[in-house]
């Protein structure tokens, strides 16, 4: 049996980007070296965030979901996920108050908590953004109070702006770990 075997479709693709990159001319320490920062954009409303690419686990459509009564409106329900029951978070209305709505772009991203694994509804993936150190250096905080904790800059990347989000500080934030009543 192949040691990929074990791996989440996820991991696999991203063991095959590090051997790809590995046999490029942009090296994984090249990139490093440059300074070079990778985050997955999405977007939850009308605002855009990139999250590091170590904070994400896996995208994925959203499966069916089974309803836990007596819990916050913005969890949404658990899904089974490869044989594990996975809590969904409606992103959105966790941040505003504002109910995600579905469509063939919406996704949940899973993310590593302790404990498990927690996935969250996100309008739209825009995939694998990279920046560089001055890009980062030039960014300004986030004035949302709602957003102010979990959102360490905003920065623009070409034409759009990102809200730099820390996944850490979410499922660390004593408000999104009480989804009971």
């Amino acid at each position: 049996m192949s040691e990929n075997a074990a791996l989440t479709p996820f991991e696999l693709l991203a063991h095959y980007e590090r051997a790809c990159l590995a046999h490029s001319a942009g090296t994984p320490e090249r990139v490093a070296n440059l300074g070079l920062w990778r985050g997955i954009g999405f977007r939850v409303g009308r605002r855009a965030f990139v999250s590091g690419i170590d904070e994400i686990n896996e995208l994925m459509a959203v499966p069916a979901l089974t309803n836990v009564p007596g819990t916050q409106p913005w969890l949404m329900g658990v899904a089974n996920v490869r044989g594990n029951l996975v809590p969904a978070i409606d992103l959105g209305r966790f941040l505003f108050d504002e109910r995600t709505p579905s469509s063939e772009r919406t996704r949940l991203l899973l993310v590593r908590q302790h404990g498990g694994t927690v996935g969250l509804l996100v309008d739209e993936v825009f995939g694998q953004r990279t920046m560089d150190e001055d890009q980062r250096g030039e960014g300004h905080d986030e004035l949302d109070p709602r957003l102010a904790r979990f959102v360490t800059e905003n920065i623009q990347l070409g034409e759009q702006a990102f809200g730099l989000f820390s996944m850490n500080r979410l499922v660390r934030a004593p408000d999104f770990r009480q989804a009971a009543l």
